[in-house]
């Protein structure tokens, strides 16, 4: 987790965090949540899986490092029983709370919070490369060779295991049904070139898996 911390501290030094202490509690309160024991998929694995990305493709944003803290504070509250955008509007608070405690400028925590939002449905305008990037990165798992891409799926299934088989079958199959209805599921051009095919091939065969029974 050292490493970790240290992602996070240099992400909000880069975006002008002024309160070194603040900082240090926003980071240990972010990581509790990724470590909190309902999570399967929405772990630190994940969160280091879309740094890992943001970091490959910096360069595209205009403000990396508040694409970053985005990515800490985008799944920071994640209940599988909430519905709709719940946990995406939550998250989205708690990044505003933690980033201004912090110290962080007021331009800046109003950035991160509307990044954190558009992880709600992935859509992105054309002329928003930092928007682009959290959500390539929060994509990218969908791209996973097969096997990895069933690991996943599993570990979104165990998350939810309260749900009855009947309903997450159709909830998780309208959840795939979105994001195959997106015009690209990646925007830039790199991840788009890379990702596109294998993720599409991906969720087309989880849907009809389900679709199946």
């Amino acid at each position: 987790m050292d490493e970790l911390m240290q992602r996070w501290r240099d992400a909000a030094h880069a975006a002008g965090a002024a309160d070194p202490a603040g900082v240090e509690r926003a980071g240990a309160r972010l990581l509790t949540a990724w470590r909190e024991p309902h999570r399967r998929y929405h772990t630190t694995t994940h969160l280091r899986a879309v740094l890992d990305v943001i970091d490959a493709y910096s360069g595209s944003a205009r403000r990396p490092a508040l694409v970053r803290l985005a990515a800490w504070c985008h799944d920071a509250v994640y209940d599988p029983r909430a519905g709709g955008d719940t946990n995406e509007r939550a998250s989205a608070e708690l990044a505003g709370d933690l980033l201004a405690a912090a110290g962080l400028p007021a331009d800046a925590v109003t950035e991160v919070r509307r990044l954190v939002l558009l992880t709600a449905g992935h859509a992105t305008r054309p002329d928003d490369p930092d928007g682009a990037l959290l959500c390539d990165a929060d994509l990218a798992i969908l791209a996973a060779p097969p096997d990895g891409y069933d690991r996943y799926a599993t570990a979104v299934r165990h998350e939810y295991a309260h749900v009855p088989d009947p309903a997450f079958r159709a909830g998780r199959a309208a959840v795939l049904a979105g994001l195959l209805d997106l015009p690209t599921l990646y925007r830039l051009p790199a991840p788009h070139a890379r990702w596109e095919v294998p993720a599409r091939a991906n969720l087309t065969r989880e849907l009809a898996a389900l679709r199946a029974g």
